[in-house]
């Protein structure tokens, strides 16, 4: 206990003044004889030893009433744990306005408790005093000191982001701004729900000169239930076709939900509903089906109902239902099966179909074909080699049918550098396929099935090879003599698919079995490149256009789309309406292998669907979708926060709880600590009063 003015403890030599008066009493006595004092003298003795109790508790109550008076008067206190230091303060103020402050106690809002504790704090400080305001959205205007008017009127803007930032990176944030202050008393403010996923203390690099604080805000009830991720089934979406989309529902509160409601919007229209039972605490698989009705973009948005977190209730995806498959198959001179492939995705709208013939390959095509045949070619060349390993680097998936009359070498050299096993021979005794892998993932929904008696390709002739380099490489149709009939070879961001036959009669039946079609088909439609149905708003994601952009006029532009499914998110737009403002965002790009990539750098903060812009014409369609880590409703007590710091020794943090006191209470503890001297004040006077009632009572 510390003195606020201790040299009004001089005022304790007053304590003489009561025991002068007990020591030496005053009063005359006057002599009275008796014939017979025997009982006298029994009651003097039982009057001497009562007297001598009541002085003495009289005594005593003067005493602590001088004492306690004294003590007032030098106003006694409790040091705080902030260690104050006399002249100007550089005061942080951090305000958490990620969307899980959206949750509600019986004072409103978290957002709204944390504006009100900001202003609190704001206002126990000196007008001379230098304060900064920040926030989850780490904008520019707040990287500077302002007054104490020009904080709260900053303060006042505050509004919910989708920004999200970890408790390190707020914490390096307001040291390294402090560092730059002259003052010598820094201080720091944290006001936040402390939730579990961004609250990492133990990553924290803390200044020690810096007095730090945290004031955790509590929501009454702890409940949210989310749309978590969203896919579709089906690789390919294609017009008049049925789909079904999945979506997993995570229930993060302590009740079950039962018969929740699921809707689907597609172009602003509802088009589906869906019902869901999901447990707490636990998520569920939810999948609902939908006939496609229009060509090409496709804008959807699935639905469920919650409160009082709305922003993770909508989820935003599109899809482009006009997926084409741009397929170039190159013949060699003698093939005879160039038919075959022609009949097969010639007149197919899922295909793209462009032949050439070995003599006269078109190399430009290359980048804008997504799977290549080479069907029976007499000889691979040095320059085509070369193009097909740019291609299937790039993504791009090749399908090879060795010939009968090629040659070797040259197919062995081109093997080498495009990581496949070297041919040794061709064998020409006849044999059967013994198995499919089911397990790679080619034939996944081909058989309604598997029958280990299924009737398989029957194989009159195919090539030897030597073990592959590429330790990747998988088989994915097997013969009985142990050898691949086919195999997947990854290299690069494609696929080559290596058959051990040609593709002529004479080889197998391969052609004209029920599985051809199937395989051909499946490897196609693996070499799409399909664009993730969503992104993430608030993080630099990636977007491949696939195709080569040479911006000599306009730059690229990403421009939310004017009109958006209906949502009860803040930044969202009712179905049928039009929005008030416009995003638009220029992203970074770069163009790698003839494809253009873009780079958000987080500048994409609100959720919905957008267009990529170029030249003033839409090249591509977007959705964004909040990150839902903010969805996770677990937070740190102040427990859990006290015994962290406890571990990490960070004795310059300090937990400010308000409770039944006002923060600003709590904040004059921490600051200049308990101040005492109305408790003695009070106390001097409990112990005059009790002076009068001993010599009033005490008889």
């Amino acid at each position: 206990m510390n003195f606020l003015f201790p040299t009004f403890l001089i005022g304790l030599a007053a304590i003489a003044i009561p025991i002068i008066i007990h020591l030496f009493n005053f009063r005359k006595y006057k002599k009275v004889y008796f014939t017979n004092v025997q009982f006298l003298k029994e009651l003097k003795q039982e009057s001497d030893s009562k007297s001598k109790l009541k002085e003495w508790l009289i005594l005593a109550m003067r005493i602590l009433a001088i004492t306690c008076l004294v003590f007032a008067f030098a106003q006694p206190f409790i040091p705080g744990k902030t260690k104050s230091i006399a002249g100007e303060k550089a005061v942080s103020i951090y305000i958490d306005n990620s969307f899980s402050m959206e949750s509600t106690n019986k004072k409103g809002t978290l957002l709204e408790n944390a504006k009100e504790y900001a202003n609190e704090i704001a206002n126990t400080f000196n007008a001379s005093d230098k304060l900064q305001l920040l926030t989850n959205d780490f904008e520019g205007r707040h990287q500077r000191f302002v007054s104490k008017e020009e904080f709260i009127e900053q303060l006042n803007e505050v509004k919910i982001s989708s920004a999200s930032r970890s408790l390190n990176d707020v914490l390096k944030r307001q040291q390294d701004f402090l560092k730059n202050s002259t003052s010598k008393n820094k201080r720091v403010y944290v006001l936040s729900d402390f939730q579990k996923n961004s609250t990492d203390i133990q990553k924290a690099v803390v200044d020690t000169t810096i007095a730090i604080n945290f004031i955790p805000i509590a929501s009454s009830e702890v409940s949210n239930v989310y749309i978590d991720s969203v896919w579709f089934e089906s690789p390919v979406q294609q017009y008049e076709t049925q789909q079904i989309i999945h979506a997993i529902i995570v229930n993060k509160s302590t009740k079950d939900i039962e018969n929740g409601t699921l809707k689907l919007f597609i172009n602003n229209a509802q088009v589906s509903l869906g019902s869901y039972d999901v447990a707490a605490g636990n998520k569920k698989d939810v999948s609902i089906s939908f006939t496609i009705k229009t060509k090409g973009v496709n804008k959807g948005v699935l639905k469920i109902e919650d409160y009082p977190i709305t922003y993770d209730d909508d989820f935003y995806f599109s899809f482009n239902a006009q997926t084409t498959i741009r397929t170039l198959v190159i013949n060699g001179k003698e093939t005879r099966t160039a038919g075959n492939f022609r009949s097969l995705m010639q007149d197919d709208s899922l295909f793209v179909y462009q032949e050439n013939n070995e003599a006269s390959i078109d190399y430009s095509v290359f980048s804008k074909t997504n799977i290549i045949v080479l069907n029976e070619l007499s000889t691979l060349t040095s320059g085509l080699t070369s193009e097909l390993q740019k291609f299937v680097s790039a993504g791009g998936s090749i399908v090879i049918f060795p010939s009968k009359k090629s040659d070797i070498d040259s197919y062995n050299t081109a093997f080498q550098n495009l990581q496949l096993p070297q041919i040794l021979r061709l064998d020409s005794v006849n044999t059967k396929t013994a198995g499919i892998n089911f397990e790679q993932g080619l034939y996944e929904g081909v058989f309604d099935k598997i029958d280990q008696r299924m009737d398989l390709p029957k194989v009159f002739e195919h090539f030897e090879f030597s073990k592959t380099t590429n330790s990747n490489s998988q088989a994915l149709v097997l013969l009985q003599n142990g050898q691949f009939l086919v195999s997947l070879n990854p290299l690069g961001n494609g696929k080559i698919y290596l058959f051990a036959i040609p593709s002529d009669e004479t080889g197998s039946n391969l052609l004209k079995h029920a599985i051809f079609v199937p395989t051909l088909i499946k490897m196609a439609i693996l070499s799409l490149k399909p664009s993730p149905v969503y992104y993430k708003t608030a993080v630099n994601e990636a977007i491949v256009l696939n195709t080569a952009s040479n911006f000599s006029d306009k730059p690229l532009h990403i421009i939310k789309d004017h009109i958006s499914a209906t949502s009860n998110t803040p930044a969202a737009i009712g179905p049928g309406t039009a929005a008030t403002k416009k995003l638009d965002v220029i992203p970074e790009h770069r163009v790698v292998n003839n494809a253009t990539t873009l780079f958000t750098q987080n500048q994409i903060t609100e959720a919905g669907h957008y267009e990529v812009i170029e030249n003033e014409a839409p090249v591509k369609d977007l959705a964004f979708n909040y990150n839902r880590k903010e969805s996770d409703m677990n937070f740190m007590t102040t427990e859990d926060l006290q015994k962290q710091m406890n571990e990490m020794a960070l004795k310059n943090i300090t937990i400010i709880a308000p409770g039944e006191k006002t923060l600003t209470n709590a904040l004059q503890e921490v600051n200049d600590g308990k101040k005492l001297w109305k408790l003695f004040l009070i106390l001097a006077l409990v112990f005059l009063a009790a002076e009068i009632i001993i010599i009033r009572l005490f008889k």
